[in-house]
């Protein structure tokens, strides 16, 4: 299985402003933006740490998700949640055309923690040997930082702040995530249950 993230989260739609205030940085001077690079490295940083650790896509954006087999022939678990929409699901052939699946054969299962593809029918379309399923969704709270959990977003700003305060130290990003992050994100963590598959 593979996931690929489709579109970036961009410069914008991250709260620099924001973190300069929570790192209480001075402002009001000419170079106030001369470390906006720095706090954008912190903040993608943070972010992808932090969705790493909960399955939660912070920020809007799409994804493919390409399989070689169902993890059951009548449904399959996405791997990022909370999922908005299945913009395709297409099965390639090795030496055929790619089959674009009819969006009435199957649906989206929203869920907190474990959205899945679920068929209409018995089962999702057969995936041949040596081809693969390839499922285009969209995932994330909302394309504007408001609109993710205030907690998540606290999260992030706060491991961001470790980050940035420990950036000269080497290996800094490789450490236990901090208590107060890691307090925030356990109730956003999936509890996996019968052998990490979700029933």
């Amino acid at each position: 299985m593979m996931l690929i993230e489709q579109t970036q989260v961009s410069d914008t739609a991250l709260p620099v402003a924001e973190f300069r205030d929570h790192l209480q940085l001075g402002t009001g001077f000419a170079d106030d933006g001369l470390q906006d690079a720095v706090l954008l490295a912190q903040l993608r940083a943070a972010l992808v740490a932090i969705e790493a650790d909960t399955g939660k896509a912070i920020l809007t954006r799409t994804y493919q998700y390409v399989v070689t087999a169902w993890w059951d022939p009548s449904r399959q678990s996405l791997p990022v949640a909370p999922v908005s929409a299945v913009q395709s699901l297409t099965i390639t052939n090795l030496g055929a055309d790619d089959t674009v699946v009819d969006p009435n054969a199957y649906r989206l299962k929203r869920d907190t923690h474990a959205p899945m593809v679920i068929a209409n029918g018995w089962s999702l379309p057969t995936i041949p040997v040596g081809g693969t399923a390839e499922i285009v969704f969209e995932a994330g709270y909302g394309a504007a930082w408001g609109d993710a959990p205030a907690d998540l977003r606290q999260a992030v700003l706060m491991l961001a702040a470790h980050f940035y305060e420990n950036r000269a130290v080497a290996g800094a990003r490789t450490h236990v995530m901090p208590a107060g992050p890691a307090a925030i994100c356990a109730r956003h963590k999936p509890i996996r249950l019968s052998g990490g598959r979700w029933s």
